[in-house]
């Protein structure tokens, strides 16, 4: 059914998404406190949210800052208001004409890059359109994915003396810790906080000594933001799943369980008992692939499942999925009962990964304090 002001969780169509407003606003009141005693600028990433009511609770203002990962993000939030944007994935050229496009809206979105040809290719087209495009140039944190090493000043300089020759504006380093997400211990994480942090101020410092701009200096991940302990030389810090929360988040440890704040709503269609199973019509068409816990500690399966006000059952996962059936049982080698729940039960799935979990749905059904439906708010999706 469609979902309306006052609807009652048992009432919805199953497998949706469901949101704790209330969770959301902790989590991000929670991280702009946390950020502001550090020190620096808070740009919230709206890659996991990819709606303009979650990002209204995310941002300072309806004209940002905000970061995203897809241009089809920007032109949605840039519809909206949002004015201060980065596209935090590395250029691409034929993409400069549809960039071109949403700043001619009046958004001053930015970009990234790493190579002297993707310099070559937005300097030409600065020089072409008479269009300064900001650029940030992105930095190698960790060797985890992309970006030019901190320390290769002869990559950053020719890449910034390109792109200020071309007429383009540069703004700064962008650098992203990714390699935080496979970590847990807290000493760990503030380690690699402050690794990130050196590296940055390491690159800044090089564009800097070369007569080059270098006004903006960017980090983020959720994991360095939750656990960075200086941030001295940083201008903003970049995070985003953090405001929903997710069980890879609660494994590393930059969220507590009881932060997550969103779920999957199933129903219980049948039982095979003599396996211990409960099957739910939840599979990873509604939970995603995702299977990240897996290389953690404690292995969560596909999803932890609650009751329908959210509270776990003891030991109790989404073991296996298929495409639109889940498989509840206990954890392997649980002495807990597995609980008597009645073929159209109501329950709450906890997501491995609330970016992935997110995608597979194109709205969030938002929960109030009681437990029931206050709104439902659209979501996009794509590229």
């Amino acid at each position: 059914m469609a979902a309306t002001q006052g609807t009652e969780v048992e009432a919805l169509d199953t497998p949706c998404l469901l949101l704790d407003e209330a969770r959301v606003r902790a989590n991000v009141a929670r991280m702009r406190a946390r950020l502001a005693s550090l020190g620096v600028a808070f740009r919230p990433h709206l890659k996991t949210a990819k709606s303009r009511e979650v990002a209204r609770l995310a941002m300072g203002a309806p004209a940002g800052p905000a970061i995203v990962s897809t241009l089809r993000e920007a032109e949605y939030f840039c519809e909206a208001g949002l004015r201060d944007v980065i596209y935090g994935v590395g250029i691409a050229p034929d993409k400069l004409a549809r960039v071109a496009r949403i700043r001619a809206s009046g958004a001053d979105l930015a970009v990234i890059l790493d190579s002297s040809e993707q310099a070559e290719a937005v300097a030409a087209h600065a020089a072409r359109s008479g269009d300064r495009l900001p650029v940030l140039i992105e930095v190698d944190a960790d060797g985890h994915r992309s970006g030019v090493a901190p320390e290769d000043a002869d990559a950053l300089v020719a890449i910034g003396r390109r792109l200020v020759a071309g007429g383009a504006d540069l703004r700064g380093v962008l650098l992203h810790a990714g390699d935080s997400y496979a970590l847990s211990d807290p000493e760990a994480l503030a380690a690699a906080a402050e690794a990130e942090r050196v590296a940055a101020v390491t690159a800044a410092g090089i564009l800097r000594a070369d007569g080059l701009p270098c006004p903006v200096v960017s980090v983020g991940s959720t994991p360095t933001a939750r656990f960075a302990r200086n941030l001295t030389g940083v201008t903003e810090v970049r995070a985003g799943v953090f405001m929903f929360g997710d069980l890879f988040q609660a494994g590393v440890g930059a969220v507590e369980p009881e932060d997550i704040a969103l779920s999957v709503l199933a129903t219980v269609i049948g039982h095979q008992r003599a396996k211990g199973w409960i099957i739910v019509d939840a599979g990873w068409m509604a939970l995603s692939r995702d299977r990240g816990t897996a290389r953690q500690a404690l292995d969560q399966g596909y999803g932890v499942v609650c009751d329908r006000d959210g509270t776990p059952y003891p030991d109790l996962i989404v073991a296996d999925a298929n495409q639109e059936h889940g498989i509840v049982a206990l954890r392997r080698g649980s002495t807990a009962a597995l609980p008597d729940l009645p073929i159209g039960t109501r329950l709450r799935i906890l997501p491995n990964h609330a970016c992935a979990t997110g995608a597979q749905h194109g709205s969030y059904h938002v929960l109030d304090g009681a437990g029931r439906v206050a709104a439902v708010w659209p979501r996009i999706n794509g590229w």
